[in-house]
Protein backbone atom coordinates (compact mmCIF):
# COMPACT_ATOMS: atom_id res chain seq x y z
CA UNK A 1 0.00 0.00 0.00
CA UNK A 2 1.74 3.44 -1.27
CA UNK A 3 -0.30 6.04 0.92
CA UNK A 4 0.59 9.78 -1.28
CA UNK A 5 0.01 12.75 1.02
CA UNK A 6 -1.38 15.67 -1.54
CA UNK A 7 -1.74 19.30 -0.56
CA UNK A 8 -5.10 19.43 -1.21
CA UNK A 9 -7.84 17.40 -3.20
CA UNK A 10 -7.33 18.93 -6.48
CA UNK A 11 -3.40 18.10 -6.46
CA UNK A 12 -4.25 14.40 -5.28
CA UNK A 13 -6.74 14.38 -8.59
CA UNK A 14 -4.09 15.07 -11.08
CA UNK A 15 -1.55 13.30 -9.51
CA UNK A 16 -4.12 10.29 -9.80
CA UNK A 17 -5.19 10.95 -13.10
CA UNK A 18 -1.16 10.85 -14.13
CA UNK A 19 -1.28 7.17 -12.99
CA UNK A 20 -4.50 6.36 -15.34
CA UNK A 21 -3.17 8.37 -18.08
CA UNK A 22 0.34 6.15 -18.30
CA UNK A 23 -2.11 2.96 -18.25
CA UNK A 24 -3.97 4.36 -21.02
CA UNK A 25 -1.26 5.43 -23.00
CA UNK A 26 0.97 2.00 -22.21
CA UNK A 27 -2.18 0.15 -22.76
CA UNK A 28 -4.77 1.03 -25.39
CA UNK A 29 -7.54 -1.17 -24.78
CA UNK A 30 -6.90 -0.86 -20.75
CA UNK A 31 -9.84 -2.18 -18.39
CA UNK A 32 -10.95 0.44 -15.89
CA UNK A 33 -13.44 0.30 -13.18
CA UNK A 34 -14.93 3.44 -12.15
CA UNK A 35 -15.93 4.91 -9.46
CA UNK A 36 -19.21 7.59 -8.14
CA UNK A 37 -19.73 10.34 -5.70
CA UNK A 38 -18.15 13.65 -5.23
CA UNK A 39 -14.30 12.31 -4.06
CA UNK A 40 -13.48 11.43 -8.67
CA UNK A 41 -15.23 14.50 -9.96
CA UNK A 42 -11.43 16.13 -9.81
CA UNK A 43 -10.04 13.31 -11.30
CA UNK A 44 -13.18 12.96 -14.01
CA UNK A 45 -12.48 16.50 -14.85
CA UNK A 46 -8.74 16.14 -15.06
CA UNK A 47 -8.61 13.20 -17.78
CA UNK A 48 -11.30 14.73 -19.68
CA UNK A 49 -8.60 17.79 -20.09
CA UNK A 50 -6.24 15.75 -20.67
CA UNK A 51 -8.12 13.46 -23.40
CA UNK A 52 -9.04 17.52 -24.93
CA UNK A 53 -5.67 19.17 -24.63
CA UNK A 54 -3.11 16.31 -24.97
CA UNK A 55 -4.92 13.55 -27.27
CA UNK A 56 -5.53 11.14 -24.02
CA UNK A 57 -7.25 8.40 -26.51
CA UNK A 58 -10.17 6.13 -24.47
CA UNK A 59 -11.49 4.53 -27.67
CA UNK A 60 -10.09 1.32 -27.14
CA UNK A 61 -10.98 1.60 -22.89
CA UNK A 62 -13.53 -1.01 -21.12
CA UNK A 63 -14.79 0.24 -17.99
CA UNK A 64 -16.83 -1.27 -15.31
CA UNK A 65 -18.48 0.71 -12.40
CA UNK A 66 -18.49 -0.20 -8.98
CA UNK A 67 -21.93 0.16 -7.77
CA UNK A 68 -25.41 1.36 -8.55
CA UNK A 69 -28.58 1.98 -6.73
CA UNK A 70 -31.30 -0.56 -6.99
CA UNK A 71 -35.05 0.88 -8.14
CA UNK A 72 -33.19 3.98 -9.75
CA UNK A 73 -33.42 4.37 -13.78
CA UNK A 74 -30.67 5.14 -15.58
CA UNK A 75 -32.12 8.32 -16.10
CA UNK A 76 -32.86 9.29 -12.81
CA UNK A 77 -30.62 12.43 -11.80
CA UNK A 78 -28.77 10.25 -8.85
CA UNK A 79 -28.03 7.40 -11.05
CA UNK A 80 -24.51 6.02 -11.34
CA UNK A 81 -25.61 5.58 -14.75
CA UNK A 82 -25.89 9.15 -15.44
CA UNK A 83 -23.27 10.00 -12.93
CA UNK A 84 -21.10 8.94 -15.02
CA UNK A 85 -22.49 10.17 -18.47
CA UNK A 86 -22.85 13.53 -17.42
CA UNK A 87 -19.21 13.56 -15.87
CA UNK A 88 -16.98 11.95 -17.93
CA UNK A 89 -18.44 9.19 -20.61
CA UNK A 90 -20.10 12.49 -23.04
CA UNK A 91 -16.55 14.53 -22.65
CA UNK A 92 -14.27 11.56 -23.74
CA UNK A 93 -14.00 9.58 -27.14
CA UNK A 94 -15.29 6.20 -25.37
CA UNK A 95 -16.86 3.52 -26.75
CA UNK A 96 -20.70 3.23 -25.45
CA UNK A 97 -20.49 -0.20 -25.97
CA UNK A 98 -17.10 -0.97 -23.78
CA UNK A 99 -19.20 0.91 -20.79
CA UNK A 100 -20.38 -1.68 -18.31
CA UNK A 101 -22.80 -0.18 -15.20
CA UNK A 102 -24.59 -2.72 -13.12
CA UNK A 103 -28.36 -2.62 -13.84
CA UNK A 104 -30.10 -0.68 -10.98
CA UNK A 105 -33.60 -1.75 -13.01
CA UNK A 106 -33.11 -5.65 -13.66
CA UNK A 107 -35.75 -8.03 -12.87
CA UNK A 108 -33.41 -10.59 -11.71
CA UNK A 109 -30.41 -9.52 -9.30
CA UNK A 110 -28.58 -12.40 -8.99
CA UNK A 111 -28.57 -13.54 -12.78
CA UNK A 112 -27.30 -9.75 -13.47
CA UNK A 113 -24.34 -9.96 -10.64
CA UNK A 114 -23.10 -13.28 -12.37
CA UNK A 115 -23.20 -12.04 -15.48
CA UNK A 116 -21.33 -8.64 -14.48
CA UNK A 117 -18.91 -10.99 -13.07
CA UNK A 118 -18.39 -13.25 -16.26
CA UNK A 119 -17.94 -10.04 -18.40
CA UNK A 120 -15.01 -9.20 -16.28
CA UNK A 121 -13.63 -12.31 -16.33
CA UNK A 122 -14.33 -12.63 -20.44
CA UNK A 123 -12.23 -8.97 -21.06
CA UNK A 124 -9.59 -10.31 -19.00
CA UNK A 125 -10.05 -8.91 -15.53
CA UNK A 126 -9.55 -5.18 -14.42
CA UNK A 127 -6.46 -3.21 -14.97
CA UNK A 128 -6.95 -0.45 -12.76
CA UNK A 129 -9.78 0.16 -10.06
CA UNK A 130 -10.53 3.62 -9.26
CA UNK A 131 -12.03 3.66 -5.69
CA UNK A 132 -13.28 5.98 -2.83
CA UNK A 133 -14.17 5.32 1.46
CA UNK A 134 -16.70 5.81 3.08
CA UNK A 135 -16.42 7.52 6.38
CA UNK A 136 -17.17 4.35 7.92
CA UNK A 137 -14.55 2.61 6.12
CA UNK A 138 -16.87 0.84 2.91
CA UNK A 139 -15.66 0.25 -0.39
CA UNK A 140 -17.77 0.43 -2.91
CA UNK A 141 -20.70 -0.43 -1.19
CA UNK A 142 -19.39 -2.86 0.86
CA UNK A 143 -20.30 -2.56 4.29
CA UNK A 144 -18.73 -3.25 7.61
CA UNK A 145 -18.84 -7.09 7.93
CA UNK A 146 -18.85 -8.04 4.39
CA UNK A 147 -17.00 -10.52 3.10
CA UNK A 148 -13.60 -10.22 1.89
CA UNK A 149 -14.22 -13.19 -0.52
CA UNK A 150 -17.14 -11.19 -1.97
CA UNK A 151 -18.11 -10.99 -5.44
CA UNK A 152 -20.72 -8.68 -7.32
CA UNK A 153 -23.90 -9.07 -5.21
CA UNK A 154 -26.64 -6.98 -3.54
CA UNK A 155 -26.19 -5.33 -0.53
CA UNK A 156 -28.04 -3.02 2.10
CA UNK A 157 -26.65 0.31 2.70
CA UNK A 158 -26.32 1.28 6.81
CA UNK A 159 -27.73 4.08 8.02
CA UNK A 160 -24.67 5.47 8.06
CA UNK A 161 -24.04 5.35 3.96
CA UNK A 162 -27.95 6.69 3.70
CA UNK A 163 -26.95 9.51 5.81
CA UNK A 164 -23.92 10.53 4.43
CA UNK A 165 -25.61 10.00 0.57
CA UNK A 166 -28.48 11.92 1.59
CA UNK A 167 -27.12 15.47 0.46
CA UNK A 168 -27.44 14.08 -3.32
CA UNK A 169 -31.58 13.83 -2.21
CA UNK A 170 -31.56 17.08 -1.62
CA UNK A 171 -30.99 16.32 2.24
CA UNK A 172 -33.78 13.77 2.25
CA UNK A 173 -32.83 10.30 3.79
CA UNK A 174 -36.27 9.09 2.79
CA UNK A 175 -35.37 9.54 -0.94
CA UNK A 176 -32.01 7.96 -0.77
CA UNK A 177 -32.34 3.78 -1.73
CA UNK A 178 -31.84 1.79 0.86
CA UNK A 179 -30.55 -1.38 -1.75
CA UNK A 180 -27.60 -1.83 -4.34
CA UNK A 181 -25.54 -3.05 -6.64
CA UNK A 182 -22.49 -3.47 -5.66
CA UNK A 183 -18.97 -5.36 -7.10
CA UNK A 184 -17.60 -7.28 -4.35
CA UNK A 185 -14.28 -7.24 -1.93
CA UNK A 186 -13.07 -10.01 -4.03
CA UNK A 187 -13.80 -8.81 -7.29
CA UNK A 188 -12.51 -5.17 -5.87
CA UNK A 189 -8.84 -7.17 -5.11
CA UNK A 190 -8.43 -9.28 -7.99
CA UNK A 191 -7.96 -5.75 -10.10
CA UNK A 192 -4.21 -5.49 -10.90
CA UNK A 193 -3.99 -2.01 -9.40
CA UNK A 194 -6.32 0.15 -6.78
CA UNK A 195 -6.45 3.69 -6.68
CA UNK A 196 -8.18 4.82 -4.02
CA UNK A 197 -9.07 9.08 -3.37
CA UNK A 198 -9.80 10.62 -0.08
CA UNK A 199 -10.06 14.11 0.97
CA UNK A 200 -10.76 16.03 3.78
CA UNK A 201 -10.82 15.94 7.29
CA UNK A 202 -14.33 13.83 7.32
CA UNK A 203 -12.38 10.64 5.91
CA UNK A 204 -9.48 11.17 8.48
CA UNK A 205 -10.92 8.60 10.46
CA UNK A 206 -11.55 6.48 7.87
CA UNK A 207 -8.21 6.36 6.42
CA UNK A 208 -6.36 5.87 9.29
CA UNK A 209 -8.42 2.87 9.79
CA UNK A 210 -7.56 1.93 6.72
CA UNK A 211 -3.98 2.24 6.58
CA UNK A 212 -2.47 1.50 9.77
CA UNK A 213 -5.09 -0.67 11.85
CA UNK A 214 -5.45 -4.33 11.92
CA UNK A 215 -6.93 -5.75 8.74
CA UNK A 216 -10.75 -6.23 9.40
CA UNK A 217 -14.19 -6.53 7.53
CA UNK A 218 -15.53 -4.09 10.12
CA UNK A 219 -13.23 -1.78 8.19
CA UNK A 220 -13.75 -3.11 5.04
CA UNK A 221 -10.85 -1.08 2.54
CA UNK A 222 -8.28 -2.39 5.06
CA UNK A 223 -7.96 -5.58 2.95
CA UNK A 224 -6.31 -3.13 0.70
CA UNK A 225 -3.06 -4.06 3.00
CA UNK A 226 -3.19 -7.09 1.15
CA UNK A 227 -2.94 -5.87 -2.10
CA UNK A 228 -0.18 -5.95 -3.66
CA UNK A 229 -0.45 -2.66 -6.09
CA UNK A 230 -2.40 0.06 -3.56
CA UNK A 231 -2.46 3.83 -4.16
CA UNK A 232 -3.73 6.14 -1.77
CA UNK A 233 -4.20 9.60 -2.89
CA UNK A 234 -4.70 11.69 0.09
CA UNK A 235 -5.09 15.76 1.05
CA UNK A 236 -3.46 16.57 4.48
CA UNK A 237 -6.67 17.06 6.33
CA UNK A 238 -7.39 13.17 5.32
CA UNK A 239 -3.86 12.30 6.72
CA UNK A 240 -4.38 13.94 9.90
CA UNK A 241 -4.78 10.83 11.97
CA UNK A 242 -1.73 8.81 10.37
CA UNK A 243 0.85 8.06 12.64
CA UNK A 244 3.56 7.36 10.12
CA UNK A 245 2.37 10.25 7.49
CA UNK A 246 6.26 11.86 7.78
CA UNK A 247 7.37 8.80 6.28
CA UNK A 248 4.48 8.45 3.80
CA UNK A 249 5.97 12.01 2.79
CA UNK A 250 9.54 10.99 2.63
CA UNK A 251 9.14 7.67 0.64
CA UNK A 252 6.82 9.64 -2.21
CA UNK A 253 9.60 12.23 -2.75
CA UNK A 254 12.44 9.27 -2.63
CA UNK A 255 11.04 7.50 -5.65
CA UNK A 256 13.22 7.16 -8.59
CA UNK A 257 12.28 8.55 -11.74
CA UNK A 258 11.30 5.65 -13.68
CA UNK A 259 8.56 4.95 -10.77
CA UNK A 260 7.42 8.10 -11.17
CA UNK A 261 3.37 8.08 -11.75
CA UNK A 262 3.54 4.13 -12.29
Amino acid sequence: MEIIINNDAETGSTAAARVIARLVREKPNAVIGMATGSTPLKLYKELIRMHNEEGLDFSAVTTFNLDEYIGLPKEHEQSYYRFMWDNLFNHININANNVHIPDGMTADVPLTCTAYEKTIEDVGGIDLQVLGIGSDGHVGFNEPTSSFASRTRIKTLTRQTVADNARFFEGDESQVPRHCITMGIGTIMDARMNLMLAFGEGKAEAVAAMVEGSVSSMVPASILQHHPTAKIFIDEAAAANLRLADYYRWTYDGKPDWQADA
